[in-house]
């Protein structure tokens, strides 16, 4: 039954399965169950095992599956179901797109935008979406800088990622120059097609400083810290040749003064597909012969990870004490 729903249960499919109504109280109770909507329930372990995203992700499903039509989600709804990330908290509320020029509605579950509708609606898990162009000028445009260069770093990164291993599947070695998908020429576009009443200066913005360079949300918000808080610009995935007998790249680089930076996220060393069958002491320890061979090419080598990055008066002093020149 969930894999006919994708996970979602349904109250009426509980119900043809021997479920009886008055039970699904007493299943949620005992945590068998998670209601999600009035009618949609998850299991209770794929809940509890879902982090913010997911579970946000399966509210958005639940509310398009109990909805009378079959509405048109935008901005951070459909960012999470085109598998965006977010540096932050998911909204509380769905949000659709509607055809019109008012201010839109919110009310408990939805929040509702009026403006020009997408000549193409994507579908995603049996949902209908605004396309990935769209959804990143939508979210730019009515939310922090730093949720929006997230998401666009992101976007930008895995567009150049795919065209990259279509060309290696096809044996264009060395890779060809090619197009990607999404560029921030096709977001200029659109954000002149849809041209919000509000925010343009903010996509312009966060447009303009992202990059693809950024490996991951972490690299994202330490830059976007590095800038707001006055500091050089520092070069992105730089190439240090002959580095243990390959080439090392490293995430940030003040050339001026020969300075690496790296952000050290929790994800590097955990289980999972950052590391695969590989043992993370093995991991640390060619990390650490990698961090030596790089220090002796540079002037200074510091690393830092997600609690100094959320805390900008940290990662002001850390940065400073550090000697990372000023902009």
């Amino acid at each position: 039954m969930a894999l006919r729903f994708g996970g979602l249960l349904p109250a009426e499919a509980l119900r043809e399965a021997g479920v009886p109504p008055h039970s699904l109280r007493r299943l949620c109770g005992e945590g068998v169950l998670h209601g999600i909507r009035r009618g949609v329930y998850v299991a209770g372990a794929q809940w509890r095992a879902a982090d913010t995203g997911e579970r946000y992700r399966l509210l958005v499903r639940a509310t398009v599956l109990t909805a009378g039509n079959s509405p048109v989600l935008s901005h951070h709804s459909a960012a999470v179901l085109h598998g965006l990330p977010i540096i932050g908290a998911w909204p509380a509320t769905v949000h659709t797109l509607m055809p019109g020029s008012g201010r839109g509605s919110t009310a408990r579950f939805t929040t509702s935008h009026n403006g020009p509708t997408s000549e193409v609606v994507e579908d995603i898990d049996g949902c209908r979406v605004t396309p990935l162009a769209r959804t990143l000028v939508d979210v730019a445009a009515t939310s922090s800088f730093l949720v929006a260069v997230t998401m666009v770093d992101h976007a930008l990164r895995v567009e150049q990622e795919r065209v990259l291993r279509e060309q290696l599947r096809r044996g264009d070695v060395p890779p060809m120059p090619e197009r990607p998908a999404l560029t921030k020429e096709d977001l200029y576009w659109e954000l002149d097609r849809v041209n919000p009443r509000t925010g343009r200066r903010h996509v312009e913005r966060a447009i303009e400083f992202a990059s693809p360079l950024a490996a991951n949300p972490g690299e994202t918000l330490s830059r976007v810290r590095i800038f707001q808080l006055g500091f050089a610009a520092p070069e992105l995935q730089v190439r240090f040749p002959d580095i243990l007998g390959g080439n090392a790249y490293v995430d940030f680089f003040w050339r001026r003064v020969r300075k690496i930076g790296e952000f050290d996220g929790f994800l590097k060393y955990g289980a999972g597909a950052v590391l695969g069958d590989r043992d993370p002491s093995t991991v640390v320890w060619q990390e650490k012969q990698r961090e030596d061979a790089l220090r002796a090419r540079v002037k200074s080598f510091d690393r830092w990870g997600w609690d100094l990055a959320l805390a900008p008066g940290r990662f002001h002093a850390f940065l400073t004490e550090r000697g990372v020149p000023r902009a």
